[in-house]
């Protein structure tokens, strides 16, 4: 058997991957993006989604961004979007020292299409309301 350079490994590794299948990787990347928090600390460090303009956070200004997330909650999120090279994280030797996270090239790729998933998500959230509201009321 011939001797693969790791370029090749990885160019046979896109070839294979296939989220139907059960142990694919891809499978635990759909899992942690179609995460509410995700997608939402996307959104607010992407800003509207269609510009290329760098934009950093605090924790504190994610924190207050996102209505209802708790400490850990948030912690745990940001972390594994610097896991997954989503976002990067910037620490800052001030008194007290400054914490800033901004999303990455690959961020902002993945952020755009997030956006536009929020945006439908906000604009046919009336029109699911009524069909939850009708499925509901069927008899059982």
């Amino acid at each position: 058997m011939p001797t693969m350079t790791a370029a090749q490994r990885r160019e046979q590794a896109k070839v294979e991957y296939d989220a139907f299948l059960a142990g694919c990787p891809s499978r635990q990347l759909l899992d942690r993006i179609s995460d509410k928090w995700v997608a939402l600390v996307l959104a607010a460090l992407g800003g509207d989604g269609r510009t290329r303009t760098r934009r950093t956070m605090r924790y504190s200004e994610l924190s207050r961004r996102l209505a209802g997330v708790s400490q850990k909650m948030l912690t745990q999120t940001l972390r594994s979007l610097e896991r997954d090279g989503l976002l990067t994280r910037t620490v800052t030797p001030t008194v007290p020292v400054t914490v800033t996270y901004e999303l990455t090239d690959l961020g902002r790729s993945l952020q755009r299409l997030m956006h536009d998933v929020k945006q439908w998500a906000e604009g046919h959230m009336d029109e699911v309301l009524v069909h939850r509201e009708e499925y509901d009321s069927r008899p059982a």
